[in-house]
């Protein structure tokens, strides 16, 4: 049985910091889960083409095209990564758009792991204060690490600990992946994570 792993990403420019951490993130998780001897699929939602998508979607209160292809990879994913960059001390109009109009219980019980960008480190603060609030709003399974990136964890100078909080991300995420039945949604197919760290 094939996990999928669904990455939602909030970028807007080309090339995106926000788009690069999150392919990180995807690639790090399926290391993590093919360690554990599972196949995976990793499939990336880019939010920045469904901008419009996801405007109509606000009116008319249905997706479609592209947007409703969008929801159903998120919807039958084993797991979500989902990275915003950070605007106005929290995470984009785009990104909480996107999460507006899925269905409620959507991500109910689905392992998550969060992440945001911005160009300094003093907004890193926006995973506890915003991001971790709504998820757990959206009844998701968070994993405890969360990933923030600014602008100088990109350059040559970084100092090896974002990628080493990528790892332990991803390996948490992996483990909730795996002790879940494939492609289930709610809660009850969970293993508590505390569990997971005792046993």
């Amino acid at each position: 049985m094939t996990r999928r792993i669904a990455v939602v990403t909030a970028g807007l420019s080309v090339p995106s910091s926000t788009r690069i951490l999150a392919d990180q993130l995807g690639a790090a998780t399926a290391g993590a889960l093919r360690s554990r001897g599972e196949s995976v699929q990793v499939d990336v939602v880019e939010l920045r083409g469904l901008a419009h998508a996801l405007a109509d979607n606000l009116l008319t209160g249905f997706p479609s095209g592209a947007l409703a292809e969008a929801v159903e990879t998120v919807r039958r994913a084993d797991a979500l990564i989902a990275v915003t960059p950070v605007f106005a001390a929290s995470y984009s109009g785009l990104f909480k758009t996107f999460f507006d109009v899925l269905e409620p219980d959507l991500l109910s019980g689905k392992p998550v792991l969060l992440a945001a960008t911005a160009g300094t480190a003093r907004h890193s603060l926006v995973l506890e204060h915003a991001l971790r609030p709504l998820f757990a709003y959206l009844k998701a399974s968070v994993v405890p690490t969360a990933v923030f990136a600014a602008s100088e964890d990109f350059g040559s100078t970084s100092d090896g600990r974002m990628a080493d909080r990528i790892d332990r991300a991803a390996a948490e995420l992996a483990a909730l992946v795996s002790a879940a039945s494939p492609n289930r949604e709610q809660a009850d197919d969970l293993v508590p994570f505390e569990q997971l760290l005792l046993g």
